[in-house]
């Protein structure tokens, strides 16, 4: 006989955690997210570093990735620079869905102390599918789905569907969400409840439930990792963006969908979905960590050669490999690829390289046809 799905529970929609569960697993996340915040203070990036236009950039790529749609990463970039106020190469690539994408997740933070209501979600959803399709499908745009249809979540070939889960009919969703968006304010940091529910904790539940009404035709996936986003700044009390949480749900999409449904099977105790998130939400922090290291490499590195005066050839290659990091590209740099990055001539790349080498921004590795050429960075490239 097959389980009840959780809404389908007499006390749902009442989520609880058992605490003795999930104490541990909130104790490492809050760790790996005070280290994080701790570092980012101690450099002072602020909010439009280098740093938070990367995180910015993998949230937007993750969020869509995990829903199976790949953006054109020049786009992404040429957006999240103009979001942050920042003027993106001349002839970037443009999209109005990134925009719209890049606008929803940004408002999520930027907005974090602004109530979340149904309005504001509806503004989220049209914002996805502006032209009112999602793919070759017309969809309700706008507005929670009114199809009398089950909600299904379905893979497999026609004829041959598995059906993973039901949401709520449609018929209950103004209800539904009623309820959602009422707790939702009155746990946020500072609301009556607030002090009662851990931040972490909060955020996971909101998605796990927010996802189980599924309200929207689409795009319920990244609204309710936006309404992650928002959940974890409130609790931050700041709008910060320090780390991509959609980057590791990406990296680990099999164990997200898992825990996700899991939750949606079992009972109203989320406990194992809450420690999976917390989890989740550690390792993202350490990877952010890595960033901010390199983001202040990157800085150290411009502030020591401040007084040199290069092209924009040279700054472009520069530039691209730092944001390589440690070891650079597959195969290094020569004179070739120089060319081919730059589109100048050969004599001109020759003269550029040698002068990159004689400001002590570049170091020579090799002979001959095996000439490669490294960013002089201290602990990168090979020990001299």
């Amino acid at each position: 006989m097959q389980s009840k799905l959780i809404w389908q529970h007499d006390d749902w929609p009442h989520l609880v955690i058992t605490q003795a569960n999930v104490t541990q697993s909130l104790l490492m996340a809050r760790q790996r997210q005070g280290e994080l915040v701790g570092k980012a203070r101690a450099i002072g990036l602020g909010q439009t570093g280098s740093a938070v236009q990367e995180v910015l950039f993998q949230e937007v790529m993750a969020t869509s990735a995990i829903e199976g749609e790949n953006l054109n990463p020049a786009a992404v970039r040429s957006s999240v620079m103009r979001k942050l106020g920042f003027e993106p190469p001349t002839g970037s690539a443009r999209s109005r869905q990134v925009d719209d994408l890049v606008d929803v997740i940004q408002d999520a933070i930027i907005g974090f102390d602004q109530p979340l209501d149904h309005d504001r979600l509806f503004r989220w959803q049209a914002a996805l599918f502006p032209s009112g399709y999602s793919g070759l499908q017309r969809i309700a745009v706008g507005k929670y789905r009114q199809h009398t249809d089950p909600m299904q979540i379905v893979s497999g070939l026609p004829g041959k569907e598995v059906v993973h889960f039901t949401a709520p009919p449609s018929a209950r969703l103004g209800l539904e969400m009623d309820k959602f968006l009422q707790w939702f304010g009155q746990t946020a940091p500072g609301a009556a409840r607030g002090a009662e529910l851990d931040g972490i904790a909060r955020a996971a539940m909101a998605h796990v439930w927010f996802e189980t009404i599924h309200p929207f035709e689409d795009g319920n996936g990244r609204i309710g990792r936006a309404i992650v986003d928002m959940a974890m700044a409130q609790d931050l009390g700041a709008p910060a963006r320090l780390f991509s949480l959609s980057s590791q749900m990406l990296k680990d999409r099999k164990g997200y969908y898992e825990a996700l449904s899991a939750a949606q099977h079992g009972s109203t105790d989320v406990s194992a979905w809450v420690q999976w998130f917390a989890r989740a939400l550690g390792q993202a922090c350490v990877a952010a960590s890595a960033l901010l290291d390199a983001a202040a490499e990157k800085s150290r590195f411009w502030a020591t050669h401040s007084q040199v005066t290069l092209n924009e050839r040279q700054r472009k290659v520069i530039q691209r490999l730092l944001d390589e990091g440690n070891g650079g590209f597959l195969g290094g740099l020569n004179v070739q690829k120089y060319i081919k990055m730059t589109g100048t001539s050969k004599p001109t790349a020759t003269r550029d390289l040698g002068d990159l080498v004689r400001y002590g921004l570049l170091r020579v590795r090799g002979q001959g046809k095996a000439v490669r050429y490294e960013v002089v960075v201290p602990g990168w490239g090979l020990s001299e």
